[in-house]
């Protein structure tokens, strides 16, 4: 099975929710388990609100969720077009955040390190950053 999606949305919070349901949707074909889809709705909740939250601090723009099924693998794309990452390794590492002030952890990219099978940043500073993730998703007998 292929199938490709893209998804554009306003860098507001409430749009993160909308991400997720939408990537489940998208791949419901594919009958993930429980986990899987678990997994997936979250990386994609991280991303999105890293974009939200990082991406546009001060302003509301644009982020843009491109979804695609090759075969059993789903590659997912979460990009933005706002500030950029200053220094990515350092962004990478768990813990590190720019807004201890907000309550946040710095444990986005971690989790969905965690919950893909493989995951690429790239970021340029005022120009945006993209997740680029990867999950297989098990072929279960029904």
């Amino acid at each position: 099975m292929n199938n490709k999606m893209t998804i554009k949305f306003d860098s507001v919070s409430q749009n993160e929710a909308l991400a997720r349901n939408v990537i489940a949707s998208f791949i419901l074909p594919l009958n993930p388990s429980l986990s899987e889809l678990s997994d997936v709705k979250t990386a994609v909740s991280e991303a999105v609100t890293n974009a939200i939250v990082h991406g546009y601090p001060d302003t509301v723009g644009e982020v843009t969720m491109v979804a695609e099924i090759i075969d059993s693998d789903v590659h997912i794309s979460i990009s933005d077009s706002g500030v950029g990452i200053d220094d990515l390794n350092k962004a990478l590492e768990p813990f590190f955040t720019t807004k201890p002030d907000d309550e946040r952890s710095g444990m986005g990219f971690t989790i969905i390190k965690t919950f893909m099978d493989d995951v690429t940043v790239s970021s340029r500073l005022n120009f945006g950053t993209t997740v680029n993730m990867v999950k297989s998703i098990s072929k279960v007998a029904v």
